[in-house]
């Protein structure tokens, strides 16, 4: 019966398997042994569980004003394990979110964005801006306190952008303010439009991968009479499945012992004594408590627009000051500077 089957696949679908192992065994450098190199395939594993439990959370949301809060509690009160897919979710984004991060910054601290790479470092920096946009509108669609109000001041800073903001923010809310059209229209962004650029965006960037090969990675210890290479099918695949298995495990303790939590409805009247963004904003947040909208605003688009055109910012420092490690000194100043923001943020109550 089985070698009947056999047969019948082979005639229907002919690839053998040593033609599927020609197909995707491309030789993989050394480095890509260690997880912190192989930071790629971690969003990615995250951004599939992202799929199915939005999902699974779609069947019960309602995004509208009058509904959404109430859908949220019976989610995570009364259906069967819906608190611990909505945990999943939550916590998934939050890895998610810190792997595309960590990714970016493994990238940039080995200047894997240079020649002829710079249009994928541009890709990436595209999905990083992308994800962020996908974490804002989950957490607004909550229709808690916080996620209200974290939707109005995020309007209220679009409109500070120069000539595009008003735009954007009527874009955002679907009005001058928020409105009953505003929460199905954060819906659409967070379950449609934005999964669908994700994924257009992770099709580009894995075929310039595929184009331009690997950045090969040399170390001082390595012994140089051993291959450099490992091969993709079988080896590599094994060592993205035991970081899927070791994220499915991690991401599932996460969620059962720190469950995601329901805040007080949103109240239109009532402005919270203190509003905090969720916490890969804090970063901006305590940007805006520094200086003036206005500055605050123009200053982090400047940092954003020279994060993406770093590959050739990157090129002109090297002529300038004749050293290869400037972009790397840079990087640990402003990394600090990220960090100590973020908690800095993080630890104030206003």
């Amino acid at each position: 019966m089985m070698t009947r089957l056999a047969a019948w696949w082979r005639e229907r679908v002919p690839v053998s398997g040593v033609q599927l192992r020609e197909l995707t065994n491309e030789p993989v450098p050394n480095h890509l042994k260690k997880w912190w190199f192989a930071l790629g395939g971690t969003p990615a594993y995250l951004f599939v569980v992202q799929i199915v439990t939005g999902i699974l959370l779609a069947f019960y949301y309602q995004p509208a004003p009058s509904t959404a809060y109430e859908s949220i509690r019976f989610i995570t009160q009364d259906v069967a394990y819906g608190w611990y897919f909505r945990s999943l979710h939550k916590w998934g984004a939050t890895f998610m979110i810190a792997a595309v991060i960590l990714h970016q910054m493994r990238v940039y601290f080995t200047c894997a964005y240079r020649r002829p790479r710079e249009l994928n470092w541009v890709i990436g920096m595209c999905l990083l801006m992308t994800t962020l946009l996908t974490g804002f509108t989950g957490y607004s669609l909550v229709y808690e306190q916080l996620s209200y109000w974290g939707a109005q001041v995020a309007a209220n800073i679009s409109n500070a952008v120069p000539v595009v903001g008003g735009v954007a923010k009527h874009m955002l809310l679907g009005g001058e303010v928020y409105n009953e059209r505003t929460l199905p229209r954060l819906y659409i962004l967070h379950a449609a439009v934005l999964p669908t650029t994700i994924v257009l965006l992770v099709i580009v960037h894995v075929a310039f991968i595929r184009v331009h090969g690997v950045t090969e990675l040399r170390f001082p210890d390595e012994d140089v009479a051993k291959p450099s290479h490992y091969d993709f099918f079988p080896d590599h695949l094994y060592t993205e499945l035991s970081i899927g298995l070791v994220l499915m495990i991690l991401l599932s303790a996460v969620s059962t012992i720190f469950p995601a939590m329901i805040g007080p409805k949103a109240d239109p009247l009532t402005t919270p004594e203190v509003i905090k963004p969720e916490w890969f904003f804090y970063v901006s947040f305590r940007w805006l408590k520094l200086f003036s909208l206005t500055f605050a605003v123009l200053s982090t688009g400047f940092i954003v627009l020279a994060m993406f055109a770093w590959p050739w910012i990157d090129s002109a420092l090297r002529r300038l000051t004749g050293s290869d490690d400037a972009s790397v000194y840079i990087g640990i100043v402003a990394t600090f500077l990220l960090v100590g923001l973020t908690v800095w943020e993080a630890v104030v109550e206003h």
